[in-house]
């Protein structure tokens, strides 16, 4: 990756990923949850096959692809700032700081938010980055393992007494969706911004993503030093052993899972081990579709038609996150369209095709005479605030995404 050219590859991955994001809230209704009561009995079984085709392919898997590459672009940030004899550390710490206040920002609206989730976890990587690759994924592994959820049950097989339900979540979130369903503006942003970021920030404890993004963020960081996101012969084989491999573990964790948790009755165990074996699952099948992606991609010498289209969004991954999420939440709830009550998964995923292409052109046109999105050049200018212009001059490219 000669100087601080950007990967192509990478901003169509994470386009693509955060198309697929989309594709789900709008099926979820942006965690308004409701079944449509007009629709016939023959549509309600075309929506339940294609929402569990959606959910088997991507649910778990792009969100992971987005934070896969969150860790790469801190690679990329860090290489870049050595490069020009800086220590970005401090400045990524401040970085997080930032986007903890985008993360109050988007969560007003959405109480679905995963970016403070990002600005807690990324602060991770600043040791991370110390340590060699061995240790890197050696610890990024065992936390894809999801050692908390069988933390729970080695405590409960010891203990019989000691139950744990994992659903902290349940009561923040049965509000939140009422609030959705009938609140009106003022009712939902006052809900959101205290009750919904419980919800929110409670159910990604419970679900497994307080261990797995952090291991997200050191495997992208990995990737980065390999560079495996690079066209050579290394990074052929290295995408063509992860598919290979991936998919056999995914089947076997996939089809072995409902026996597993058959295994036993008590609340703790059913609780639990379906994060602890679901998980890893969808890791593995996110690795089989990076990689296919990547393969494809290299086949193409530059990539294919399709992959490209993604650019635009993956290049203001940020702008486009926050801008999506207001643009669904108004199509959705109450307070808006209220479109929730009438929309099942393929007239929501209609509606996600037009939020993606509105994304997709005007990203195009932005980025037509500009390098960024706006949300990207003010979260750029605020990491660097208190440098002098020389500075920050000659440091320009280290910040660059």
């Amino acid at each position: 990756m000669p100087g601080n050219a950007r990967l192509a590859l990478v901003d169509s991955l994470r386009g693509l990923a955060l198309m697929a994001i989309i594709l789900l809230h709008c099926i979820e209704h942006y965690n308004c949850f409701y079944t449509p009561q007009w629709q016939p009995e023959w549509l309600n079984a075309l929506d339940s096959a294609f929402a569990s085709t959606v959910w088997m392919l991507f649910a778990g898997k792009a969100y992971a692809t987005f934070s896969l590459l969150f860790g790469f672009s801190f690679y990329i940030q860090m290489r870049n700032a050595r490069a020009r004899g800086c220590d970005f550390r401090w400045r990524f710490a401040w970085r997080m700081l930032l986007l903890a206040g985008f993360a109050q920002l988007h969560a007003l609206f959405y109480n679905g938010d995963i970016l403070l989730l990002y600005a807690v976890c990324g602060l991770i990587l600043i040791p991370a980055s110390r340590l060699n690759n061995k240790a890197l994924l050696a610890i990024a592994l065992f936390l894809l393992l999801q050692p908390i959820d069988w933390g729970h049950i080695i405590v409960s097989a010891v203990n019989p007494s000691y139950v744990d339900l994992n659903n902290r979540f349940a009561a923040f979130a049965s509000q939140a969706e009422q609030i959705a369903m009938h609140g009106n503006l003022w009712q939902t942003w006052a809900d959101n911004i205290t009750n919904g970021q419980l919800y929110s920030n409670f159910w990604q404890v419970e679900a497994g993503r307080i261990t797995q993004t952090p291991a997200l963020f050191m495997l992208g960081m990995w990737l980065g030093r390999k560079a495996y996101f690079v066209k050579s012969r290394a990074s052929i084989r290295f995408w063509r052993k992860t598919a290979a491999y991936a998919l056999v573990l995914w089947a076997v964790l996939y089809f072995v899972q409902p026996y597993v948790v058959a295994l036993s009755s008590a609340e703790t165990w059913v609780s639990h081990i379906g994060i602890a074996l679901s998980m890893p699952a969808n890791f593995c099948m996110m690795a089989v579709l990076v990689a296919l992606m990547s393969l494809i991609w290299f086949s193409a010498g530059d990539g294919f038609r399709f992959q490209r289209f993604a650019i635009p969004i993956g290049r203001m991954s940020l702008t486009a996150y926050i801008t999506q999420s207001l643009l669904g939440v108004t199509i959705f709830y109450n307070y808006g369209l209220g479109l929730y009550r009438y929309c099942g998964p393929i007239l929501s995923a209609v509606i996600a095709a037009g939020i993606i292409a509105a994304l997709w052109w005007t990203g195009r046109m932005w980025l037509r005479s500009h390098r960024q999105g706006p949300l990207e050049r003010v979260w750029k200018s605020l990491t660097w605030i208190g440098s002098s212009a020389t500075v920050e001059k000659s440091l320009n490219h280290c910040a660059s995404k």
